[in-house]
């Protein structure tokens, strides 16, 4: 078979908020690679949705859904228990969960200065420590078990460049109360490539690679205005469709990427190489 190397057949692949946009992408893009899917997010309730959908698409595809708070060693730990009572092995985790950071509601907390701790501790506490946290739980369980595993750590192309804040500019505002991408976002994903590079070092030689993959902005009914503006800042022209990235996914969860470890993919359409 040509694309063997993609195939994930008899694969588990745990996916953190997997109920949110690109969650779930993910999800189909190991899907179409023949994996079997353990899902996990906050919620329960839209777990529980995306997994109907999915098996609409697939019927015959294994989905396993678990609630589970990364920011939280104990409720990893839980869903690591039942796993292993349910004779689940983990070959793969996407570290995937984060707060989404909509710029948008009350603009001038999301503001440097006026940037609270509680909120800093609440965004990095899921995009970044919870990353480490699935990482340290689902990865030690995979060298216990001898499993030659990936992990995914996924960032952003604002792990490599600043926000531009003029994107969300709005003329009519007075300086102080312009919207503006939150600080924990560029920090968050900044790190994220940080561990990526440690992990890739400390178990290689149990066989675990780890990868980052940096998307670029997604479609996602954004405002008109918004989307021609950061159009602009893209040599291709455009944001990229939601679909977009599951070859990148399948790629870098699969042997077809078995030489590649301690790197951050970015693909952003072009716009950090401007």
């Amino acid at each position: 078979m040509k694309f063997s190397k993609f195939n994930l057949v008899n694969k588990n692949a745990l996916i953190t908020g997997a109920a949110g946009l690109l969650g779930f992408e993910h999800s189909m893009a190991l899907l179409e690679s023949n994996a079997n899917l353990i899902l996990t997010d906050i919620s329960l309730d839209q777990l529980k949705f995306k997994k109907d959908k999915i098996k609409k698409e697939y019927p015959s595809s294994k989905v396993h859904i678990f609630q589970m708070d990364v920011s939280s060693l104990e409720s990893i730990k839980m869903v690591n228990d039942q796993l292993i009572s349910n004779d689940l092995n983990v070959d793969i985790l996407i570290n995937n969960a984060a707060i989404d950071a909509k710029v948008e509601g009350n603009k001038n907390l999301k503001r440097l200065e006026d940037f609270t701790l509680e909120q800093w501790d609440k965004e990095i506490g899921v995009g970044l420590t919870g990353s480490f946290l699935c990482s340290k739980v689902f990865g030690s369980q995979m060298v216990k078990d001898n499993k030659k595993g990936v992990i995914l750590n996924i960032a952003s192309d604002l792990s490599v460049i600043a926000p531009n804040q003029g994107l969300y500019r709005n003329s009519n505002l007075p300086e102080f109360d312009q919207a503006v991408k939150p600080i924990t976002y560029s920090v968050i994903k900044t790190g994220l490539i940080g561990l990526t590079r440690y992990i890739s070092t400390y178990w290689c030689k149990e066989g675990i690679r780890c990868n980052a993959l940096s998307p670029g902005g997604v479609l996602n009914n954004q405002p008109e205005e918004f989307v021609e503006k950061i159009s602009k800042l893209i040599p291709l022209g455009r944001m990229a469709k939601s679909d977009e990235y599951r070859s990148a996914i399948q790629f870098l969860c699969s042997d077809a990427s078995a030489y590649l470890n301690g790197q951050n993919i970015v693909m952003d359409g072009g716009r950090s190489v401007w």
